[in-house]
């Protein structure tokens, strides 16, 4: 089973803020001709949230189109420039098992089970995982206990030891490791947010960032600036599950480059 993730696309309407300085819908256009012409088709993409970037029905419809050449199911999660309200009347029902008060569903078609959380605040740069939510999670992950599953969210559950970024982080993260400690079946925690590709271990298992479809998030490990964008090459994450490999995931750029060889 191949699993697309991508993130952060931050569609404006046209002449809006993303799209003047980071060309959003353009580079979206780009990623998903890049999924569209893979050599192997994702069975299913994954959206780890911001799908746009002022939380507009008119926003919205215009991201819905810009994605709808892919062919395969596509499953959005809220991030927090997204309005959780506007995205579910956009995107409709999603998966199964989905709670009512918040965008946290199953998707159940295939091999590895897909579970969906909502770390989304209203008005905030910050993600939260109450205990409603963190409740509805343990009993998914109970109820198929011995079933490969990846969980996907917005706001990555670990410190980057980054200020201006972990200004930005998860309530909820130790709560969240505790569950996540009691499930080995858990392979990995896939986010967004932070526009880099990390990760980290958390509590047996792996958290990944995928990164931006456009911009990116200059890398300053001297913590001494605050947070600039970089056009830096965008790429999505390739989830692939093997029955005998486990979950492997690539990293895969989005963009022409030559190729060597062959």
């Amino acid at each position: 089973m191949l699993i697309a993730q991508i993130s952060d696309p931050h569609i404006s309407l046209p002449g809006g803020e993303t799209d003047r300085l980071f060309a959003t819908a353009a580079h979206l256009e780009a990623a998903v001709r890049h999924l569209c012409t893979l050599a192997r088709t994702p069975d299913v993409v994954v959206v780890s949230g911001d799908c746009v970037e002022g939380g507009t029905r008119a926003e919205y419809e215009r991201f819905r189109e810009l994605i709808r050449p892919l062919a395969m199911p596509v499953y959005v999660i809220p991030g927090n420039h997204d309005d959780r309200g506007i995205l579910r009347d956009v995107f409709g029902a999603q998966g199964v098992s989905a709670m009512a008060s918040f965008i946290q569903y199953v998707v159940e078609d295939g091999p590895v089970r897909v579970i969906a959380l909502d770390t989304h605040v209203p008005a905030s740069a910050t993600g939260l995982l109450c205990a409603e939510r963190l409740a509805w999670l343990e009993a998914r992950l109970a109820e198929a206990a011995s079933r490969p599953t990846l969980i996907v969210l917005h706001h990555p559950p670990f410190r980057t030891s980054i200020p201006a970024l972990d200004a930005l982080g998860l309530d909820g993260a130790d709560a969240l490791g505790a569950i996540i400690a009691k499930f080995p079946n858990v392979l990995c925690l896939a986010a967004g947010h932070l526009h880099r590709s990390m990760q980290q271990r958390f509590h047996g298992t792996l958290a990944l960032v995928c990164p931006s479809t456009a911009h990116q998030i200059v890398l300053d490990l001297t913590r001494s600036k605050p947070l600039e964008a970089v056009m830096e090459p965008p790429a999505c994450l390739l989830h692939l599950w093997d029955q005998h490999a486990g979950l492997v995931t690539h990293l895969s750029p989005i963009g022409a480059f030559e190729r060597i060889g062959g």
